[in-house]
């Protein structure tokens, strides 16, 4: 009897963790809350988070069809894209782990991998902005150049914004629009 019940007591709580797994969302299915205060770091950081909601949306259920469209020759596919923000997100993540860019051989990702590394990317860097006091501290590392935090805004940060467009609009040729419920002015989605 009493093993039974130690059976059935595992049974249940396996079944709880995998639903809870299931209903677990990626990062930035919506934007978090909004800080009780503005601070360099919390202004920052919801930069990075509205980066974050709109890759998230543009990204979403792409098919093949998608990821490979492009409109000629002399553009990037939609993967392609997707694999250029990931080097972005990087970029970004690296400046506020205070860790050098280093060029390499990098490994081949799936699309899958691509997004999800590249959410977890936006989101510890937005974390980590949102603690901070002083962001100046966070420069972009590229050999002995050091670069500061403002080239972080107008260059990978906005890159990131003009290529979630990009994906964006290649979806909508492609006969797969992002889901009209997302709202970006809110980075709220309605069910």
């Amino acid at each position: 009897m009493k093993n039974t019940i130690l059976t059935l007591a595992f049974l249940i709580t396996t079944l709880l963790s995998a639903q809870e797994m299931k209903t677990e969302r990626p990062p930035y299915y919506e934007l978090p809350e909004t800080a009780k205060e503005y601070t360099a770091g919390t202004v920052a950081a919801r930069q990075v988070d509205a980066l974050g909601f709109r890759f998230h949306w543009a990204s979403e259920g792409l098919l093949e069809k998608d990821l490979a469209y492009k409109p000629n020759d002399s553009v990037r596919t939609s993967f392609e894209t997707i694999k250029h923000i990931y080097d972005l997100s990087l970029i970004v993540l690296n400046s506020t782990l205070k860790k050098p860019n280093v060029r390499g051989d990098k490994e081949e990702l799936s699309y899958t991998e691509l997004r999800a590394k590249t959410l977890e990317n936006l989101k510890q860097a937005a974390d980590i902005l949102r603690a901070s006091e002083d962001i100046s501290q966070y420069k972009l590392l590229f050999g002995t150049n050091e670069i500061p935090y403002w080239n972080n805004i107008n260059g990978p940060i906005s890159d990131c914004i003009w290529h979630c467009g990009q994906l964006a609009s290649f979806r909508r040729v492609t006969g797969n629009p992002i889901n009209p419920n997302v709202n970006h002015f809110n980075g709220t989605v309605k069910d």
